[in-house]
């Protein structure tokens, strides 16, 4: 390094009253958002209960069979319990076969021929009450009542219903000469925007759980919405369509596709997540060979995972990060003797670039993206010179390096002030901060 470096803003632990009032702003921002969702979400569920039950069920037999197709999709749609993001990977909706049935009963305007009459309150409560049923067994099984989920879906619905069944029970889709081929363009437009509406929701709630970027978090949901999304609303508006003509018998013929399709999604879930294990397990060679401490890779993939989720990465960069972080240190196995504390920065220059290329070669024959082997190769070259997510990997490895338990007390605040030193020429200023924001709200920083 060149120059007199800036005088380091001390870091200071979650407990202190700094750091408890940065962590305490977005948990109050947080919770209001919930609230905001949660309130109306309840106050049309009670109306639309109370309503229902004053006024009776009309035609209670196709209010019955759409309840058992939504209880039925909610009671197989859920799965294993979620992974650390909330949702199994590559899942977005857990219970699509629910989803499309709700959906559908909200944009039903005839049954076999013959106009239908249940009107929103209706939808609304045979969707939550279905939903309720279906979710029992998962919540017998101590998997939680899925709030979020359920407070989404009645707004949502809720939506849906208020946009068609007003203006197709009074006649006014005819006037405005929404029929013929015309009606499921407007059931299609209408099915994406009640889409577009549950992405905004649920981007809104991770956000408030966790804390992370709106921003990355929507496009994510919106990336998801032309898989599975647009199966559900597709099996939504066909299933609509069907029972206008055929009857109730159009649910099980038109749901068994999304059924298929919900089960490759789930196997293709399971082959992920076992992809993800196969790599994890890779990555402990090195502990297990001692060539790095126990734990290590274990901690640099959590913790830069998290960076990336406050620079506002997105989700499948992230995933890159994590595998490229998981093996960042694959390269050591070819040194004869290991370096003390894993940590390869005390070695020359040229030392650490072939490392790093060794690295990069044994990623990969792993099969996993070019992405992955490109940031652990690049390890040791000039922050400057890096991608984002090697600068990451980069000053993440550096803190564990830093911070670990010989350090003792206090560790891992010198280990954070050593990285703001380095700032002008080994990290990125932005990557440092942002590392310790994450360690702020909660991250390993005792």
């Amino acid at each position: 390094m060149s120059g007199a470096p800036e005088r380091p803003r001390p870091a200071r632990p979650p407990g202190s009253p700094a750091a408890a009032g940065r962590a305490g702003a977005p948990v109050a921002r947080g919770s209001a958002v919930i609230a905001a969702v949660y309130a109306p979400a309840a106050a049309l569920a009670c109306w639309s209960l109370g309503r229902t039950l004053w006024e009776g069920l009309a035609e209670p037999g196709i209010a019955l069979a759409f309840g058992i197709l939504i209880a039925v999709g909610e009671l197989v749609g859920r799965g294993p319990a979620p992974a650390a993001g909330g949702r199994m990977p590559g899942e977005r909706e857990g219970a699509p076969l629910g989803a499309a049935g709700a959906l559908a009963y909200a944009l039903l305007g005839e049954a076999g021929g013959r106009p239908t009459t249940h009107g929103v309150t209706q939808t609304v409560a045979v969707v939550l009450a279905a939903g309720l049923v279906g979710l029992v067994p998962h919540v017998a099984r101590g998997r939680g009542p899925a709030l979020d989920h359920l407070a989404r879906r009645m707004l949502t619905i809720g939506f849906a219903a208020t946009c068609f069944q007003p203006l197709y029970n009074t006649g006014t889709l005819n006037s405005w000469a929404v029929s013929g081929p015309v009606h499921p363009l407007f059931m299609t437009g209408l099915m994406a925007l009640t889409a577009l509406c549950d992405a905004v929701l649920a981007a809104a709630l991770a956000r408030a759980r966790t804390g992370w970027p709106y921003g990355p978090l929507l496009r994510d949901e919106l990336r998801a919405l032309p898989g599975i999304g647009s199966a559900i609303c597709a099996t939504g508006v066909v299933i609509s369509l069907a029972t206008a003509v055929a009857g109730l018998w159009a649910l099980p013929v038109f749901c068994l596709p999304l059924l298929l399709t919900q089960f490759a999604f789930r196997r293709f879930a399971a082959v992920r997540t076992t992809y993800r294990q196969t790599i994890a397990s890779l990555a402990r060679s090195t502990e297990i060979a001692g060539y790095t401490p126990h734990g290590h890779a274990r901690r640099v993939a959590a913790l830069s995972r998290a960076v990336g989720r406050e620079l506002g990465l997105n989700e499948p960069d992230l995933d890159v990060l994590e595998y490229a972080a998981l093996m960042h240190d694959i390269g050591q196995l070819s040194l004869l003797d290991p370096v003390p504390a894993g940590a390869t920065a005390s070695l020359p220059p040229a030392e650490q670039r072939r490392i790093a290329l060794l690295g990069g070669a044994v990623v990969r024959q792993t099969g996993v993206p070019a992405e992955v082997a490109v940031i652990v190769e690049r390890q040791a070259d000039p922050y400057r010179d890096q991608p984002v997510t090697a600068r990451i990997v980069r000053t993440v490895n550096a803190y564990d390096d830093l911070s670990g338990q010989s350090a003792g007390p206090g560790g891992s605040l010198r280990a954070l002030e050593r990285l703001r030193l380095a700032t002008a020429g080994d990290h990125e200023p932005r990557v440092v901060e942002a590392l310790a924001r994450v360690l702020a709200c909660g991250g390993r920083m005792v």
